[in-house]
């Protein structure tokens, strides 16, 4: 497997970690709806909404260098109910059981930027700084403060790149039958059309009296007056209101310039075929099996 390594994260810690049949994992780049698919599985496994914790205690991000890697561990061996596991690493830096099921969800890059940039503004300073000095110790670029330069940030996170390897990764997998891809903008668009197709997937069966409130668990309304449920948050200054912040997307259009927008396309264009561009960019085609 590859390894992939940031001031915040490190695939290594997979390597310790013991999977289940079964096991669920909820697999994103970063800020496009990982908390979001979290909460659906929660509300399709428990579907009276009596799920034994808070949805990011339940379903902690294995590859977070902030999460001590004994304490996640302890947390997922202790569960007796079918287990979703978060990670944020690409395809190609996780195993890939044939008896584990991998919920792929992916966002328009240019609305997961705008996300990002206020995750960075959120993101509390003394952790940043504690994760850095583990980071430079072992040689590996420290996250830098945020410094309200949109367009700075953009040039770099448009040269990583990283975005558009995590779609490709999964790209390559979506004939995989444990393998689904789920956009952002599909879950926005029919919100209990794709909790359905989840479900399906997952084998899950919600009985008909209890759809309709397993649904409305998981708006972005209903999650951000629920923020003790989803997770403390305890990352980010503001907590969970800062964090659920908006959902919306699009915003983009009045920040980034058309040279910008170009320079995105282009860069798509160096790491997805037409067909998974299009994909990233708008969702799911009716009909279409992903």
């Amino acid at each position: 497997m590859k390894h992939y390594r940031t001031a915040v994260f490190d695939s290594a810690r997979w390597a310790r970690f013991v999977h289940r049949p079964g096991d669920i994992f909820v697999c994103t780049p970063a800020k496009c709806g990982t908390t979001w698919m979290q909460t659906i599985v929660a509300s399709l496994l428990w579907p009276d909404g009596d799920a034994p914790g808070a949805v990011m205690a339940l379903s902690p991000w294995v590859d977070a260098e902030f999460n001590p890697l004994e304490k996640l561990l302890a947390t997922y061996e202790g569960q007796r109910h079918r287990r979703f596991i978060k990670t944020h690493t690409p395809a190609d830096g996780i195993p890939i059981w044939d008896d584990a099921s991998y919920v792929f969800v992916a966002r328009d890059g240019r609305d997961a930027f705008m996300s990002f940039c206020h995750h960075r503004e959120v993101f509390k300073n003394e952790l940043r700084e504690s994760l850095n000095l583990r980071a430079l110790a072992d040689g590996v670029p420290p996250m830098p403060r945020w410094d309200g330069d949109v367009h700075g940030f953009f040039a770099s996170w448009l040269a990583e790149g990283a975005l558009f390897w995590h779609v490709r990764s999964f790209w390559r997998l979506r004939e995989r039958p444990n393998v689904l891809l789920v956009h952002y903008n599909d879950l926005k668009l029919d919100l209990g059309a794709e909790m359905r197709r989840v479900a399906d997937f997952l084998r899950i069966s919600v009985p008909a009296a209890r759809w309709a409130a397993a649904v409305e668990r998981c708006t972005f309304a209903s999650m951000k007056a629920r923020g003790a449920e989803i997770g403390a948050f305890d990352p980010f200054e503001g907590g969970a209101q800062a964090f659920l912040y908006k959902g919306t997307n699009g915003r983009w259009r009045d920040v980034l310039t058309a040279d910008e927008l170009e320079a995105y396309r282009k860069r798509a264009a160096d790491f997805l075929p037409d067909e998974a561009a299009r994909w990233l960019e708008s969702g799911r085609d009716p009909g279409q099996r992903l």
